[in-house]
């Protein structure tokens, strides 16, 4: 069997849960509130470390987090921050937990004012369409651009926390809102 061209990062040897993310998620445009809200709060919890250890923890976020259920999660008082940060299956981090937190309760600030996450976030690339680009090497793309800084500005004048302009071009990459798989990439032509 033919192995398939993927984006450099996700051809890590032997690393199946890169692969699987990369070739089924990764860039694919997302209108779900809820998953939006789940990858701003695993962006944010990713900070600092790499994207495979959110990974790895995602089920126990999905888990600790009711699901990535906003209205649940900004509810959070300090007893249940306490317990999170006991619990095995995410980073035990106040600060992120807190954010997460903090987040949840913009989030649904945002959902109030424009209806949904998704037509305020998506409303920050050109026609609210993702943004195809056309990179030959890892080393062209870029840890932000000027809309993951407009997205980044907003989101803290809102109120938002751990969204810094690379977090936003993260999350902006993840959700779809940008295509930067390699042109070289078998996904290119697909999302």
């Amino acid at each position: 069997m033919r192995e398939l061209n993927r984006c450099g990062w996700a051809s890590i040897q032997g690393n199946e849960l890169y692969a699987r993310y990369h070739d089924r998620e990764w860039g694919v445009p997302v209108h779900s509130d809820r998953l939006l809200f789940e990858f701003l709060v695993l962006e944010g919890a990713q900070a600092g470390l790499s994207w495979l250890t959110i990974l790895n923890r995602r089920e126990g976020y999905r888990k600790a987090f009711d699901g990535f259920n906003s209205s649940k999660v900004a509810a959070y008082d300090r007893k249940r921050i306490d317990a999170l940060l006991k619990d095995p299956g995410i980073i035990r981090n106040r600060l992120k937990i807190e954010s997460a937190v903090n987040n949840a309760k913009a989030f649904l600030a945002v959902q109030k004012e424009f209806g949904s996450f998704d037509r305020y976030i998506w409303g920050f690339v050109p026609n609210g369409r993702p943004r195809k680009n056309r990179w030959k090497r890892m080393s062209e793309i870029p840890a932000s651009t000027d809309e993951s800084d407009r997205l980044s500005a907003d989101l803290r004048r809102r109120g938002f926390t751990f969204v810094g302009t690379t977090i936003c071009y993260a999350h902006m990459q993840a959700t779809g809102m940008v295509n930067d798989h390699l042109v070289s990439c078998f996904r290119y032509n697909q999302v």
